[in-house]
Parts: C-alpha cells; structure tokens; sequence
C-alpha cells in the first residue's frame, strides 16, 4: 500500500536552518562583533544559495540543465523561496537595525541613511575626492540597454536625476545611471576621525552618495538606491571523461561570472515605478527580484573595523592538547600502541600535521595514500605530502576537481603535487568522492616481520583553516580490518576493482545503504521482541526520501529516534508516523560538521563516524566512507558527547513540524551550552549525567 508520509522541501528547509543563524545575531548575550559575524554568515549563505540552488531550479524552467523536477514543479518552489526570503529580508533589516544600535552603545557608530555630520563633512569629501573619485565608471542607461552588463557579487549605485538645464519644466524627465562601487581599491567600511571620545565608521556606499554632485555636475540628483544580482555558479559538466574533466572545468570557471541570472536584490525602499525600469533596462523578470536593504553584500561585515579590539569579540578556545601524545612525542608510535581519537577544534588540529611530517622523513614509511576534497591555501597538510615525495615516498593523492568554488584551488595544488613528484589521481566522471580518508603504508622489517600501516578517517577535510571553527571527529587507528577496507577504497579510486567486499567500513555506492537499512530493521525488530530501540544521527543534511521512509517506519513501530540536523532536513516531526523523532539544530560559535551514527543494538551499541550526509548525492551520487568505533573507551566517549549535545538547551533549537526553530530552553533549567561542555568534558573529563 503506498505510504502518506511527507517531506519538507529541502530548499525550504535550508532557508529555516538559515533564518536560524540569523536568530545569533539577534541574541544580546552574545559579545556585540560575535552578532556582526552572524548577520555576516547569513548574508554570505544566502548568496551562495542563489548562485547554486535558485540557480538550478532556474535551469529547469530555461530547459538549461537536467533536473528530476518538472518546470512547474520549479517555478512553485521558487515562489516558496521567494516568499520565504523576502519575509526574512524583512527580519534581517530589523535585526540589523537592532544590532546597529547595540553597537552605538559601545561608542562605535556605523553611519546609517543619513549624510556625515558636519565635523566629518571635509573629511568624507576629500577622503571621495583622494581615493574614491578616480576610480568611478558611471554610465547613463536607458531601456532596453544592451550595452550593459552588470557582474555579480559585486555592489552597483542606480541613480535617477534631472538636468539643471530642465529645473523650469512642468515635467522634467528623469535621467538614470549606473554606477559600480569600487572594491579592491577601497575598503567597505572607512573609518572617520573620532569625535569626543566617540568612533565613527562609514559605507563607502554612503561616502559616494554624499559627494553624487561633483560626479554628475550638470544634474540634480533625485534618488539613489543600491542593487546587486547573483549568477549562476554551478558548474555542469555533460561530457564528463576522466582524460577531460580538468580541461572541462576550467572552461566552466571561465564562463561562471557570466552565468544566469537568479537572483536581482533591490533596495525595497525604492519606488515602483524606478524598480520598473530597471527591470525594462536590464530584462529582469519578476520571478528574480528579491528585497534586499539599503545597503547589500553585507558578508561584508565580517570585515568591519573594530576599534576595541578582542574586548567586543568572542574570545577564541585555545585548541586542547592531549598530554598522552605530546609526551610519547611520535605520532606513529603513539598510534601503534592503540586507537586515537581527535575532536577538532577542540583538539588540535597540529596532532594530524605532526603524524604526516613524521611519516614523510620516517624511513619504515614507504607510501602514503591520501584523499583531497577542500584544503586551505598554503596548506601544511599539502606541503607535508611534498616533503614526502622529495623524501622518496611514494605518495598517491586523490584530487576532487568537483569540491564547489574549491575547483580552481584544488587544480592549483594538484599541479604543484605533481611538480613535486606525487601521483595525482583526478576525479571519477559522475561521481564526487567525499570521502576523508588517509592510509600510512610501512615497510616489513628485515626480519619479513610485518609492521603496522595506520589508517586516518575523519568526517572532515584534511584543512588546517577549516579545522578551527568546524566541530570534526578523526580517528587514527592501526587495525588491520580497518586498514584493509581504507586499501580497497583506494583500489577503487584507482579503477584497480569495481565491486569490492567490505567487512567493516560502510561505503556509499557499495555497502552503506543496505547496512543502514539492515541496522534499523534490527532496531524495529528488538522493539517488537519487547526490547529497547534507539537511533541517534547526527549530521549536517536529511534528504534523501527513502531513508527517511526507514525513520518513520521505525519510529511508527516505537524506536526511539533523536536527530542531530544542522541544516537541511526534510523529515516531518510530529506526525502520527514520526511521533518517536525528534530533531535538534545547534547553531554555535563552531559549525556543526561532524557526522555520527549511534544504534542501541540492544545494548551492544554500534557507532559509527561518517563523511556522509543523508542526502540523495552523498548516499547514491559520491564516495564515502563510514567507520565504526571499535575501542570501547572511545566509544563511550563520542556518545557522551552525542548526550551533551542532546542536553543542550542554550544554542539548540527543536525543528517542528512548520519548520520553525524553537528555542529548549525551560525556566528554571540549568544551562547547557554543549559545545563549552565539550570543550570542558575534553579538557577535563567531566560529563554532564541526568
């Protein structure tokens, strides 16, 4: 019989998880540039959400790009978008204000819709004069104007004036230009000469707009209004081959500033009739305006001047050491005398450095395989491979070309790789592998006595940037059914087999999905034996339909279900078929990335961490890797910090069944901010307990 079960809308959902960061910046407890950040992040979400997801749905209506959806289906989730985004705009510009103002309080004014004030007058008009002035390209438009093309990501003036030589005229007609706003020669934000004690910062938007006079002489200015647009970034690759995806790609790099429009962010104070013709100048649709504020790219704030410096800022976690490793002083031989568990940021992410700089001068290492999806310019991680190589290793990399807006820094480092000797492996056509995944090969003893290879899994990237503000869990592990299955993964990789047998790891493609499946069956059947049933998930994505089939099915049979779902999460709680699951969000001041997979087993527990989301690509569409923990103290440890997280009731919200985000916080309950829990249960080994 079909099912009755529903689905959010996976873009829907994002934007909730979305307006969710936004909920940060409104939060007073927070230090006053913690809130900035957050107004930041939402706005630099946002615009990667139209360059990649409203963009798509875009192709689908212009026939552009192939889609499961139908065009219809399209054009009524971007009326859904639309609504929702412009009701946040709404909310973004009133929690701005209310940000603006706190941080008035502090002394630090940032000029808000009003001219400089007169003892700053000379300054902001010679600042134009210096340093803005020459570097203006303004242009007269009309309709229809095909002469103009207007870049995304980047700010634009639209100005409407009359000619001083029209003032007499009963009608005077109106004369429109467009103006880019200079970014790499000029900051955002200007900082003014202080005044009685006070600071004061500016737009460069709003120091252009005080001195328009002296750039259009002959006119009288009537309005001023910014506008931006976002294009369409992905990159689609049809004839996709493995002996032309790089060429592919950089072709595809090339035309990513000119792609589709999808988005037309226009300030909402602006006059209809103004809006109208910019939308006949520019051939903007109304299915692409979106409201935006008088002051656009405001991912720009996480650039604003500070003028006190760490005092309003949320003081940084120094990364935990582990005096275990720091005292045995070699990581390979820490890892041969048993498991090693690293929580990052809260552990440093130095332990993994300081493992493969070992590796690349150790004279027992013979090759080191490893994965590349995002690493950090100048990496360390990249330059410990090189070092390698130069040593005589023989070290395999493979490269993800296909890691979004990573594409042309992942070229960049596998060309430099390969100068140095390192085998470059590139991406599979129609696949993304994400998995995050490392193996040290050693070499045997003169003796022909084996020694131990070690394995690295992680459910994060191999980035020493990213590792400090995203909440990942690794393991280092010389086990050799573990080593094993990291070895066929690589034979994978390397097109050496095509249906490997895995024994411990659950790998999308191959054995992930069957094993997830059989491990809630077995959860449903020790409910319907009388027993206990318990799932905990914890990941950054729920979409992929079937799967979350699995979960109302168990939970309609009475397994108790707690999901930790950071964004996207298309699961409907509080139907009579999900009324055992319940989702948490936790928002912090580190992105929850990590992935962990927790099933009671009747008591035997299995845990598994994962680079996998529950989304239709990751489990069908790329390469990842799920790993179980096998060391019972670490075990115990990684569901401790699954509990802490469930406690949480300062920074977790509980999804429910409109999408809203609903605070847990109780009167009279002690707070519990999990991620300073974590961060003091690792420092000192102390767990909340119920």
């Amino acid at each position: 019989m079909e099912n009755t079960y529903r689905y959010f809308n996976r873009d829907v959902s994002w934007l909730s998880f979305n307006y969710r960061v936004l909920m940060e910046a409104e939060d007073r407890s927070l230090p006053i540039y913690e809130r900035v950040k957050f107004l930041s992040i939402y706005s630099s979400n946002m615009e990667e959400f139209y360059e990649i997801r409203v963009a798509e749905h875009r192709g689908v209506i212009l026939k552009k790009n192939y889609a499961e959806e139908s065009s219809a289906e399209a054009e009524a989730i971007l009326a859904d978008i639309t609504r929702e985004v412009n009701r946040q705009q709404q909310e973004y510009q009133r929690i701005y204000r209310q940000v603006m103002a706190d941080l008035a309080e502090q002394h630090i004014h940032l000029y808000q819709d009003s001219r400089p004030l007169p003892f700053h007058e000379a300054f902001v008009r010679d600042f134009f004069n210096e340093e803005v002035f020459p570097f203006l390209e303004p242009m007269l438009i009309q309709k229809d104007d095909i002469r103009t093309f207007i870049r995304d990501k980047r700010l634009y003036l639209v100005i409407r004036m009359t000619k001083k030589s029209e003032a007499q005229a009963e009608h005077p007609q109106f004369y429109y230009a467009l103006m880019k706003i200079p970014f790499s020669k000029v900051p955002r934000f200007i900082e003014l000469p202080r005044h009685e004690g006070e600071y004061y910062l500016m737009f460069i938007d709003d120091i252009i707009r005080a001195n328009l006079p002296s750039v259009f002489p002959g006119y009288t200015i009537d309005s001023c209004y910014n506008i931006k647009i976002s294009r369409d970034a992905d990159i689609y690759l049809d004839d996709e081959t493995s002996s032309s995806i790089v060429e592919n790609i950089r072709k595809k790099l090339k035309k990513r500033k000119i792609g589709a429009l999808s988005r037309f962010m226009y300030d909402m104070a602006m006059p209809q009739d103004f809006l109208d013709f910019l939308c006949d100048a520019f051939s903007i649709g109304k299915e692409d305006l979106v409201m935006g504020g008088r002051y656009n790219n405001l991912q720009d704030l996480a650039k604003l001047p500070n003028p006190y410096g760490k005092e309003l800022e949320q003081q940084p976690l120094p990364p935990i050491r582990i005096p275990y490793l720091d005292q045995v002083g070699s990581m390979l031989r820490a890892v041969k005398k048993g498991d090693i568990f690293l929580h990052f940021p809260y552990e440093s992410f130095d332990y993994l450095i300081r493992l493969l700089m070992e590796a690349a001068v150790d004279p027992t290492v013979q090759e080191i395989k490893i994965t590349q999806y995002r690493v950090a310019e100048n990496s360390a991680v990249i330059n410990t491979l090189i070092s390698a190589a130069r040593n005589g290793k023989r070290v395999t990399v493979f490269v993800e070309l296909k890691a979004r807006f990573d594409e042309e820094n992942n070229m960049c480092t596998a060309e430099r790789m390969k100068q140095a000797g390192i085998r470059i492996i590139y991406s599979i056509p129609g696949l993304k592998v994400h998995a995050k995944v490392a193996v040290i090969l050693r070499k045997d003893t003169a003796s022909g006595k084996k020694r131990k290879d070690i394995a690295y899994l992680s459910t994060g990237n191999f980035n020493e940037k990213t590792a400090r503000i995203y909440s990942d869990m690794a393991l280092l592990t010389c086990k050799p059914e573990i080593i094993g299955d990291i070895n066929k993964v690589f034979d994978v990789l390397e097109e050496k087999i095509t249906a490997p047998q895995f024994t411990h790891l659950l790998v999308a493609r191959f054995n992930m999905v069957p094993e997830l499946e059989r491990m809630i069956e077995r959860e449903i059947a020790h409910v319907r034996q009388g027993r206990k049933g318990r799932i905990i998930l914890k990941m950054n994505g729920l979409h992929d339909t079937h799967m979350i089939d699995c979960l109302y099915h168990a939970s309609e049979c009475g397994v108790e279900i707690d999901l930790i779902v950071r964004g996207i999460c298309c699961l409907v709680p509080n139907q009579p078929y999900s009324r055992n699951i319940r989702i948490t969000r936790i928002v912090d001041r580190f992105l929850e990335h990590s992935r962990v997979w927790y099933f009671y087993n009747d008591g035997a527990e299995n845990l598994y961490l994962t680079s996998a989301d529950w989304m239709r690509r990751n489990l069908n569409r790329r390469i990842e890797t799920a790993f179980p923990i096998l060391e019972p103290s670490i075990k115990q440890k990684i569901i401790d910090i699954l509990q802490i997280q469930l406690k949480d009731n300062v920074k977790a919200c509980w999804i429910d069944e409109h999408l809203n985000n609903i605070f847990k916080r109780k009167e009279g309950e002690e707070p519990v901010r999990s991620q300073m829990e974590i961060y003091r249960y690792l420092k000192e080994g102390v767990v909340l307990r119920s």
